[in-house]
């Protein structure tokens, strides 16, 4: 059962940080467009304003699960380094506990945000309403207590164990 569900976990932060990659790429484009548009053809598109702003929210969203599942969000390494081996274990598990806590509220408001916007549009793109916007919270929540399950149960701490 462990073992599927880190295998599960692997594929959704792959999905996750596939994710925000591609919304790293499309700013990135949307940016290189916005400013053509604006300096070279003295034609300003507003709408990739507002479109880079969305992909970035997403980015932000779908890169964190990656942080938590390599234990780099929440990091108690001068305690963790100082504890014997049982007292890292509980350590480990009051960590999770906690950043499962936090994700869980970014979950909840999250959703809860996103419906109450659902009723708005996003300025310039007012076909697109901010629902799709507000709903990388819960998304990224979602993937993001994946990780944390994933590195409470298969610890990544390459750089704890160099740095000794």
């Amino acid at each position: 059962m462990r073992q599927l569900f880190l295998r599960v976990e692997r594929t959704t932060t792959f999905i996750a940080l596939a994710g925000a990659c591609a919304m790293l790429a499309i700013a990135a484009a949307l940016g290189v467009f916005q400013i053509l548009t604006r300096f070279v053809l003295e034609q300003p598109a507003e709408w990739t304003e507002v479109l880079i702003r969305f992909a970035l929210i997403w980015m932000v969203f779908l890169g964190i699960p990656l942080a938590f599942r390599q234990g780099a969000m929440v990091s108690v390494d001068v305690l963790y380094r100082w504890s014997p081996p049982r007292v890292r274990r509980w350590l480990d598990a009051v960590v999770a506990l906690a950043a499962l806590a936090l994700v869980g509220v970014i979950v909840w408001w999250g959703w809860d945000y996103a419906q109450r916007g659902s009723v708005q549009t996003m300025a310039g793109l007012e076909s697109l309403s901010m629902f799709w916007a507000y709903l990388a919270m819960p998304v990224g929540g979602l993937f993001c207590a994946l990780g944390i399950i994933g590195n409470w149960l298969d610890p990544q701490r390459n750089e704890l164990e160099t740095a000794q």
